[in-house]
């Protein structure tokens, strides 16, 4: 039985270090691409799309980014369930700073279908004005050049969609007198975990899939594939969105720009909810690759292989698979983390990683225990090919007519 363990072990982190040898090729031909990339005067009018659902730490912040954009044409909706939403009062103040960017504040009443991010998507597109959208969670801020970055491919006639990759940040110490060694590990798993998954996925089979912080898309070419309405239903409304853009024939692409996807949660409990409940909406939307995923965690595999080392008393195993585990993760982080979403102090993170590749390991069991998740404070019920059902309000609600609160 030992030895079969230490086979198991050496396996896994064999087939950790193929995949991370996957990654790094990944991440050289996405540098590539983007220093090759360039300079684009391709500037249409866009509507930008933020859904708001209560006041977070530091929204004003992120959202005064998106009002310092250098972009000749855009303008900005809000959407929250209701009109007196936190959230919308805060956009309402920063937008009063900025009154040369037309602005909407809409409410749209309860969801009639599961996804509520999605419900208030489909009210602003009807009252936006421009041909492109520009789909935006509130947890991201963005520098003033993002506009330009993420419609720059729509200058092809082909691409109906472009996402882009972000990196984790942690809340500013002046918000929570300190980044929480939580939050921080929260933040590596995003940066590094994510993007080194979305990188092997572009590589292997082409972009067929978006990432929910930054959707942008073409009015018509949503409206053949269903619109939003489509994607109401899903707990990964960007992965689907992806998926119908590819399967009705229009390019899918990944920016080569990078964002800042902010953490919000500060304790350990809330943030491996957030972590288990992005896992098990990957098992539901993508069981394959998801089971398929436990192939690319190394530390697990390193300390399981190097404890059996030790037990049939082989020190210097033991030390060479825990050193190749950590050292892989560490050279991982480093580099997808420096080249890919530019992250300020990329070793700092990557000496984080290994951590946070053994905490990636549970989450990843714990996914498979259940088939609930709590979001936004609602219990959902995840079920078959990525559905939700939400089983915190009653079925039979009638919704409510969307309206206006203001524009500026």
């Amino acid at each position: 039985m030992m030895h079969f363990l230490l086979v198991l072990g050496i396996l896994g982190l064999t087939t950790s270090t193929m995949y991370a040898t996957l990654v790094v090729s990944g991440a050289l031909h996405f540098a590539k691409r983007r220093r090759t990339a360039q300079s684009s005067e391709f500037t249409p009018p866009v509507s930008l799309l933020k859904p708001l659902h209560g006041s977070e730490q530091e929204l004003e912040r992120r959202l005064e980014s998106f009002f310092q954009q250098e972009y000749p044409v855009f303008e900005i909706l809000f959407c929250a369930r209701s009109a007196l939403d936190p959230g919308l009062s805060i956009a309402m103040r920063v937008a009063a700073r900025y009154p040369h960017v037309p602005t909407k504040f809409l409410s749209c009443g309860e969801p009639p279908y599961a996804n509520a991010k999605v419900w208030s998507l489909e009210r602003m597109q009807r009252a936006a004005e421009h041909k492109i959208f520009v789909v935006s969670d509130s947890d991201v801020s963005v520098t003033p050049n993002y506009l330009r970055a993420v419609v720059a491919p729509f200058a092809d006639d082909r691409v109906g969609l472009v996402t882009c990759l972000y990196r984790g940040v942690p809340l500013a110490a002046t918000a929570i007198k300190g980044s929480s060694l939580w939050s921080r590990l929260e933040a590596v798993g995003m940066s590094i975990e994510m993007s080194s998954g979305v990188l092997v996925a572009e590589m292997l089979e082409g972009m067929k899939f978006a990432l929910g912080p930054t959707m942008v898309v073409r009015r018509d070419c949503l409206d053949r594939a269903g619109g939003f309405t489509a994607i109401g239903e899903y707990h990964g409304d960007d992965f689907v969105l992806g998926n119908l853009m590819a399967a009705h024939g229009h390019k899918v692409v990944l920016s080569t720009h990078a964002i800042e996807h902010h953490i919000l949660n500060t304790s350990f409990v809330s943030s491996a909810r957030h972590q288990i409940r992005w896992m098990r909406g990957t098992r539901f939307d993508r069981p394959k690759g998801h089971l398929g995923t436990v192939l690319t965690f190394g530390m697990p595999y390193g300390l399981l292989a190097a404890v059996v080392a030790l037990a049939l008393h082989r020190p210097v195993l033991a030390i060479f698979l825990l050193i190749w585990s950590w050292a892989a993760r560490v050279a991982l982080a480093a580099l997808v983390g420096g080249l890919v979403v530019r992250e300020p102090d990329p070793w700092r993170n990557a000496m984080l990683y290994p951590l946070r590749d053994l905490m990636g390991f549970f989450f990843w069991s714990a996914s498979y225990l259940g088939n609930e998740v709590l979001w936004r404070g609602e219990v959902y019920e995840l079920l078959r090919g990525g559905l939700m059902r939400n089983r915190s309000q009653v079925a039979d609600r009638s919704p409510v007519t969307p309206q206006l609160v203001s524009s500026e």
